[in-house]
């Protein structure tokens, strides 16, 4: 991306010797140093090579430079900002997406999702920027182009209309198409609901107008299956939602994608590793990581009465080990090779050509009935290391590993104080020590947040903690809102562009009273 509204042509040959060089190419992809989308670029780096004005020298010396707070009844954001041509986009719990200047907070649009549609709604995924346009999903299943210069909507299409259907999934514009997931909460509406007839699928559309050019689905066609002990209808398979945004790989026009677990019954895509071609939507190749995963909300419960809603739990494949994580593509050992973060705790390498395994790392322990200890949203890969953090693995952990082998170069636990300093010291039954968000990166510097508040950088080469942050703090929004942080937002990372780093401050999932509103929080020196 060079500028407003122009996309970066690449030529075949160029993209070739991108694909097969390290740190110096990236360089090229991202030259001028914005955040176009979730992943930063195509590829899934989330690393941006041109940040240079924030070095591991001068971290130490970020400051709070502005704040955007949202209304206090509209809950907690999660949607991770993108950068470009001096204008930072977001969209907010109160069902806004908005354009401010990146280095001031000015307004400059904001479009309100309830001029589309009925209900109220919120934007959970990252934005991505590119054709001139903002595009971006809700939590009813909608996708969005809107003016990148004034917020006009372009067109608008609704993906999904199964209750309970969401996009999570973060664009992905390549060439003329957007790629992005649909997933669902179908599962988790509660036993008086008929489970569940979801089916997680990706699709294609025409970047221009919207129009649906294929998509592939992860689970076949529901079926009734029998009923549920209160006598509605039981159907399956289901789920196999895609929450994730995908990576492409330009040279081979591969598609890399996660999928979730199943909702009812067993079968499909599940828990899988997609590799589609992006101008068909046929599968190259698809690798599966769970053998059986059955998971809705009443698998989690300890009354007996609801565990009757749960059919896998006794044969223990009730896991929720999903791979919400998105990927990453890179070159290491001499092979293109397509890596992965599970619920469970694995770091997956596979072969990006046939999907064959190439090495595996498990870097926590699953918790029991459920995948939160593991790798939630997404790692970085900033051509030397890759980046992998883990969620609540008491305590969640930052790895810095070898690309080509999953061998550990350092380590470093959420810090032992996060949870007795700063704000959270407040809250010792909320506090935990883990890593929330995806991981982000700029040369020398690795970017994770906590469910303590605290938003860190850390040294690339050693691990060591150069600069915290506690969100947990009152803070004046530039809209005239009070805001204050909370647990660093999960659905996205943080997000480094022209000397600023932008951050969502306070999660549903780590819900630490606040009185105000929670935060976008910007910093530089």
């Amino acid at each position: 991306m060079r500028g407003r509204g122009t996309t970066l042509v690449i030529t075949a040959a160029m993209a070739a010797a991108l694909s097969l060089a390290g740190p110096s190419a990236a360089a090229v992809r991202t030259a001028n140093g914005d955040w176009p989308t979730w992943q930063g670029d195509r590829l899934g780096d989330r690393f941006n090579p041109a940040e240079h004005d924030i070095t591991p020298a001068n971290v130490g010396g970020l400051k709070l430079k502005w704040a955007f707070a949202y209304p206090q009844q509209a809950g907690t954001p999660r949607s991770q900002p993108a950068v470009v041509g001096g204008t930072v986009y977001f969209g907010g719990p109160d069902g806004r997406m908005y354009a401010r200047d990146a280095r001031t907070g000015a307004a400059r649009w904001s479009f309100d999702l309830a001029s589309v549609g009925t209900g109220g709604t919120q934007v959970q995924d990252g934005p991505a920027v590119a054709r001139g346009k903002v595009y971006f999903g809700d939590v009813r299943g909608y996708l969005y182009a809107l003016d990148q210069r004034t917020g006009r909507l372009e067109w608008v299409r609704r993906l999904d209309d199964t209750l309970g259907a969401i996009v999570t999934s973060s664009p992905l514009v390549f060439g003329d198409r957007v790629y992005v997931g649909v997933s669902s909460g179908e599962n988790v509406i509660g036993k008086d609901h008929a489970c569940c007839t979801f089916r997680g699928h990706l699709d294609a559309l025409d970047a221009d107008t919207g129009l649906p050019a294929w998509r592939y689905y992860t689970v076949p066609k529901p079926r009734q299956d029998g009923t549920w002990p209160n006598g509605l209808p039981k159907y399956a398979p289901s789920g196999g939602g895609v929450w994730s945004t995908p990576a492409v790989d330009p040279v081979t026009r591969t598609l890399y994608v996660g999928t979730g677990q199943n909702y009812t019954g067993s079968g499909g895509h599940f828990d899988s590793v997609l590799a589609l071609d992006t101008t068909t939507g046929r599968a190259r190749w698809t690798r599966k990581m769970t053998d059986v995963d059955t998971w809705r909300a009443e698998c989690g419960s300890d009354q007996p009465e609801d565990q009757k809603y749960c059919p896998n739990l006794p044969d223990g494949t009730a896991l929720d080990f999903d791979l919400g994580a998105a990927p990453n593509v890179f070159t290491a050992g001499g092979r293109r090779l397509v890596g992965i973060g599970q619920k469970v705790g694995v770091y997956h390498v596979l072969d990006a050509r046939t999907g064959k395994a190439v090495w595996r790392r498990q870097l926590s322990e699953p918790m029991p009935n459920g995948g939160l200890s593991g790798i939630q949203w997404g790692s970085s890969y900033d051509g030397h290391r890759l980046y992998v953090a883990t969620y609540m693995a008491n305590p969640g952990t930052l790895f810095a590993l070898d690309p080509a082998t999953g061998h550990v170069l350092w380590q470093t636990p959420s810090p032992a104080d996060g949870c007795t300093t700063g704000g959270a010291a407040a809250y010792p039954d909320i506090c935990q020590r883990g890593f929330t968000p995806a991981v982000t990166t700029t040369p020398g510097l690795v970017w994770e947040g906590g469910m303590d508040g605290k938003m860190r950088a850390y040294s690339a080469s050693t691990g060591k903690i150069l600069w915290s942050y506690d969100t947990m703090r009152d803070v004046q929004g530039v809209n005239g809102l009070p805001g204050r942080g909370g647990a660093l937002s999960g659905g996205g990372g943080a997000v480094v562009s022209h000397g600023l780093l932008y951050t969502q401050a306070g999660y549903a999932f780590t819900p630490y009273p606040n009185d105000r509103g929670s935060a976008l929080m910007v910093f530089g020196r």
